[in-house]
């Protein structure tokens, strides 16, 4: 898991089509550079490709990551 302020390359999303689509549409594709900006009871604010998302913690863990 990435901590908070760090960044990371997408390597994979695991999960269904649909969610797997949804965060391909967010930017959390293969290769994209994300940056955890904040953890908060249990959601996690992500910016990916020069936006920023919240979404919740089962979610993020669906993004694998190096």
């Amino acid at each position: 898991m990435v901590s908070e302020g760090q960044t990371a390359t997408v390597l994979k999303v695991r999960g269904s089509q649909d969610l797997r689509q949804h965060l391909s549409e967010m930017g959390f594709v293969p290769g994209a550079e994300i940056e955890v900006v904040s953890r908060v009871d249990g959601d996690v604010l992500v910016s990916v490709k020069g936006a920023t998302f919240g979404i919740g913690r089962e979610m993020a863990m669906r993004v694998v990551t190096a």
